[in-house]
């Protein structure tokens, strides 16, 4: 019986360790930018919304952010809260007057995968775009749009190791 187990043990750990070795330590992908996009949100425009809605107008696929730039009267954002897989996602909000500094990040697949750092004149802080991110003056995100053959879909995916 327990060679039985051993034998299910080993059957169950080879394909694992075959897919691990299948997944390279570093990918490079490569595409031209093919066009730019530079998407203004006003006032009162939550900033996850307004570049989901930016990236389905412009019928994006891919695209790497290349800047962004504004301000904002409330964030929320989300941060990696653990060491170990899976993640565990930390969440943080706040009002107040916000700098944007920064927005990064991709459109992978047509899905929005935005970071945000802003600044007050005592901290910066920031994290993973989420709802709840609200235009004060203006935000403008520039998107470097990328070729719809390429694949991305795993430069995000923290199950593919």
């Amino acid at each position: 019986m327990k060679i039985h187990h051993t034998n299910l043990l080993i059957g169950l750990l080879l394909p694992m360790a075959a897919a691990a070795a299948e997944v390279p330590a570093v990918q490079t992908i490569q595409s031209p930018v093919s066009r730019v996009v530079v998407v203004r949100l006003k006032n009162k425009t939550d900033m996850l919304e307004g570049l989901k809605q930016a990236v389905a107008r412009e019928k994006i696929k891919n695209a790497v952010f290349i800047s962004g730039f504004g301000s904002v009267t409330s964030y929320q954002t989300h941060v990696v809260g653990n060491t170990t897989l899976p993640p565990k996602d930390t969440f943080s909000k706040e009002s107040g007057p916000f700098d944007i500094l920064t927005v990064s990040g991709m459109v992978i697949d047509g899905k929005v995968h935005a970071h945000i750092t802003l600044s007050t004149p005592t901290k910066a802080l920031g994290g993973h775009l989420e709802p709840g991110t609200s235009v004060f003056t203006f935000a403008t995100i520039t998107l470097g749009i990328l070729s719809d053959a390429i694949d991305l879909t795993k430069v995000d995916d923290y199950n593919w190791r």
